[in-house]
């Protein structure tokens, strides 16, 4: 109770503090229609701040309070609306929204196929499942791949990555999504196609030199002109979050899986039963060679639930797996039993140890396989023989690991296998996912365990997804199409090839993420076309103009800051950029370095998920805006640090 009124006295104070600045502000702003921009400005940062409303109901508040100035302009003193009517809605078909929707439903097409399944496992076995191995690998992944192609695209299509990634290494979402989307905002600073002010930029020169003298001419920037500058940015965002990360990033994400990572405790708790997964490696002429699975699983009181051959084919699941397979020299295993017959098991065969999954990282990821209850029904076929009579594991896939009967527990060693089922018989076994959504389908079993993993992967739609997908990079690096265009084609043709459905496509779209950006453009809008962006700019510039050249041109950067905080980059970059070129030209520096400070410093949008990477992440990492006002407050004052000192380094 005192935490809430608390927090309700800190909104209010600050509530009341807003409220006075904005009354100051009115009295200094040249005209009412920027007073009323301004005062909608910070009612916006006060809503994001201070989360008095989820930030996308806060956004679509202030696209219907822009609209109701239609109606209410007379009263607030105002010649018209502050924003045309018939343009408050065009967020919703903007560019940069339809571009997410699309990379949302080409990241899921991908993922559908199994490839992102792949990509994590490759990271967990390179990076292992620490932080500090992690993040790194993935940060610097996802900022190559967005140097060449739009950072929201990029930063979708990892998402499946890292929520598999967490999953299997038990790292929350929360500690490993916002180093991703800060890198790949980051890479796109890379070269001069990795983000749309960069894109934009050189178009916006040769505009520029229309109105310039003949020696005062810029020249285009080419390709790896700005290289330096963000590799630089990149190495910084990554450091900053392996040695920062955790203080500034928080602990606490959305439920990613949790229930398929958790079921061995479950059991555990339930059923007293200790097992514990092992991976294991025999060496060449270990004393396993030529013994069957049944005789090594009796013998021991284990189970054997995956095999790896010398040859690197892997045994798993129904029809691969089976009593009578005789083992050979070299072999990976993976062992389900309890700690004391487990390492009677390793020490009496020499065997090595693995401290972590490496070779069955991806075959027995909790979101593929774990622990399930299966009940035996009055009418199954399966009453009356064993387990062992109808081949439990081979045929069905389901490897029996206790018999819970009459409010007893049977564990491995106790010849489970070889009782008669009964009506009524709790088998708790080891499975793959997808295998016991079969036997849902079948009557000889009810499954008890019903919060799993049902994933319906498609791996024979994987060339069809590439295809997709590389016709829509290609149409976005080699061809002047609108990139909402160009990434829709690559996202209709996932779903016209069957990769997806598309209801499966509805629901890869962020819905919240397309309200918060959609319900901005708007405000971004009325910043530019009433002159508050124009006169902000010219208040700033009227504070630092006598000031050395470097620090005028830190206070352009700190601008582009501020407006890609509050309106799209590519508006900031077209309105600044003149802006810039005139202020180097009176005070002597380099139009050309000015204009590329602002390209690049509309990029440093960290603080607020406003920018369409921080708005797409928000949801699947469980973050709030203080998480962002936190890490990225930081990360805004490295960005224009390190910015500054490479610029004055190259340029």
């Amino acid at each position: 109770m005192s935490d809430f009124v608390n927090n309700n006295l800190k909104n209010l104070i600050a509530g009341f503090i807003f409220i006075l600045f904005g009354l100051w502000l009115a009295t200094v702003v040249p005209t009412i229609e920027i007073a009323w921009v301004t005062a909608l400005l910070l009612l916006t940062i006060y809503l994001f701040a201070f989360e008095i409303v989820g930030v996308d109901v806060a956004a679509i508040s202030i696209m219907v309070l822009l609209g109701l100035s239609s109606l209410l302009f007379p009263w607030m003193g105002l010649q018209e609306a502050l924003v045309d009517p018939q343009y408050l809605f065009r967020g919703f078909s903007s560019n940069a929204v339809m571009s997410i929707v699309a990379v949302m439903i080409i990241g899921a097409g991908l993922d559908k196929t199994g490839l992102m399944n792949s990509v994590a496992a490759f990271i967990l076995k390179v990076g292992g499942k620490t932080e500090k191995r992690i993040i790194p690998i993935i940060s610097s992944t996802v900022a190559v791949i967005s140097s060449f192609m739009q950072n929201v695209g990029a930063a979708a299509l990892f998402i499946p990555v890292v929520s598999r990634i967490s999953a299997r290494s038990g790292l929350p979402m929360s500690r490993l999504l916002m180093p991703m989307g800060f890198c790949a905002i980051l890479g796109g600073t890379v070269t001069m196609v990795g983000s749309s002010p960069l894109i934009l930029l050189n178009d916006l020169i040769l505009t520029s030199n229309h109105a310039l003298p003949e020696d005062q001419q810029m020249e285009l920037w080419s390709l790896f002109s700005v290289t330096p500058v963000g590799i630089a940015l990149v190495v910084t965002g990554i450091i900053y979050f392996v040695v920062a990360g955790k203080f500034i990033l928080p602990k606490v994400s959305k439920d990613t899986g949790s229930v398929a990572a958790t079921t061995m405790g479950y059991f555990q708790d339930v059923y007293g039963i200790d097992y514990e997964m092992t991976e294991v490696c025999s060496h060449e002429g270990s004393p396993l060679t030529g013994k069957m699975l049944d005789e090594i699983e009796r013998d021991y009181s284990i189970r054997i639930i995956a095999t790896q051959r010398p040859d690197g084919e892997t045994r798993v699941g129904p029809g691969s797996l089976a009593r009578d397979l005789a083992l050979e020299g070299k072999m990976a295993l993976c062992i389900l039993a309890s700690p004391v017959n487990l390492k009677n098991f390793i020490d009496s065969n020499e065997l090595t140890v693995h401290d972590e999954m490496e070779v069955f990282t991806e075959s027995l990821a909790t979101t593929r396989a774990g622990i399930a209850e299966v009940v035996i029904p009055p009418g199954s076929n399966l009453v009356g023989k064993s387990a062992r009579d109808v081949w439990l594991r081979k045929v069905y896939g389901i490897a029996m690991v206790a018999l819970h009967r009459n409010g007893e527990t049977m564990r491995e060693g106790e010849g489970i296998r070889d009782m008669p089922l009964q009506a009524g018989d709790t088998l708790v076994v080891h499975t793959q996912w997808d295998a016991l959504v079969r036997l849902e389908s079948d009557r000889n079993f009810v499954v008890v365990t019903t919060e799993f993993p049902h994933e319906d992967l498609r791996p024979h739609k994987l060339g069809w997804a590439s295809l997709f997908f590389g016709l829509a990079l290609f149409l976005v690096l080699f061809t002047d199409l609108r990139l909402s265009i160009a990434l829709l084609t690559g996202a209709i043709g996932m779903i016209l090839s069957g990769v997806l459905s598309i209801d499966e496509a509805y629901e890869a779209i962020s819905w919240k993420t397309v309200f918060l950006l959609a319900s901005l453009i708007p405000l971004g809008l009325a910043v530019e076309t009433t002159g508050t962006a124009k006169w902000i700019a010219d208040q700033t510039l009227t504070v630092v103009g006598a000031q050395p050249i470097w620090v005028i041109q830190s206070s352009v950067a700190v601008l582009a800051t501020f407006f890609t905080l509050v309106m799209s980059n590519v508006g900031a970059t077209v309105l600044l950029v003149p802006l810039a070129v005139n202020i180097a030209i009176g005070v002597g520096a380099s139009p050309a370095v000015f204009a590329l400070t602002v390209a690049i410093a509309t990029s440093n949008s960290f603080l607020i998920p406003t920018h369409q990477v921080n708005a797409l992440i928000m949801g699947p990492g469980g973050y709030r805006v203080p998480d962002f006002l936190k890490a990225g407050g930081i990360m805004t004052v490295l960005f224009l640090v390190v910015m500054m000192v490479m610029m004055t380094l190259v340029f």
